[in-house]
């Protein structure tokens, strides 16, 4: 599934004594939160729904970089990181990754990149990048490949900013650390 067709989203609809007039949705993992006045009544209240989340979807897709721009933005950190691996034959965002942040199909010299990233800093995509590229060069997660993707100065900080990300999401979800997000 690309990253324009929308994947199936929770959403959540929370009535606010305090807020009076206003409507507010945002993302929360696999989830939208939508905030409407508590006296709206029902019919209101799915209008309103509906046009926040076409609303959201209408921001993320102005924000998500297409394809070919993750493409570049790959072969950009190849060349300056892992100028050994081979480049990959295509590099495309996917809906359909619930449990990892990025995948490489190493025999098809193919990378697959989670649409959840698109709304995170771009030096957390570049480390998921980076360390899907290294799949290129080394299968396994040995030393050898870590030394590769540590290369990229700020791999570290990304590591601790997704595990962090994810927990928080699966605190809000109730899922247990079983099915924390990997880069894989």
């Amino acid at each position: 599934m690309g990253l324009g067709e929308q994947a199936e989203q929770r959403v959540e609809v929370i009535r606010s004594a305090r807020r009076r007039r206003t409507v507010s949705a945002f993302r929360d993992g696999d989830r939208t939160v939508v905030r409407v006045p508590a006296g709206l009544p029902a019919a209101e209240e799915q209008r309103w729904v509906e046009q926040m989340l076409t609303r959201l979807a209408d921001r993320e897709r102005r924000r998500a970089p297409s394809d070919d721009t993750l493409a570049a933005r790959a072969e950009g950190l190849r060349r300056r990181y892992l100028h050994e691996a081979e480049p990959p034959i295509s590099v495309r965002w996917v809906a359909n990754q619930g449990s990892r942040w990025g995948s490489c199909t190493v025999s098809e010299r193919t990378i697959r990149i989670s649409h959840r990233l698109t709304c995170l800093p771009r030096w957390v995509l570049d480390y998921v990048l980076v360390h899907e590229l290294a799949h290129l060069v080394v299968v396994d997660h040995d030393p050898a490949f870590w030394r590769l993707v540590d290369r990229y100065p700020q791999a570290a900080r990304a590591r601790g900013f997704l595990e962090g990300y994810a927990t928080a999401m699966l605190r809000g979800r109730g899922d247990g650390p079983e099915t924390l997000p990997d880069v894989d």
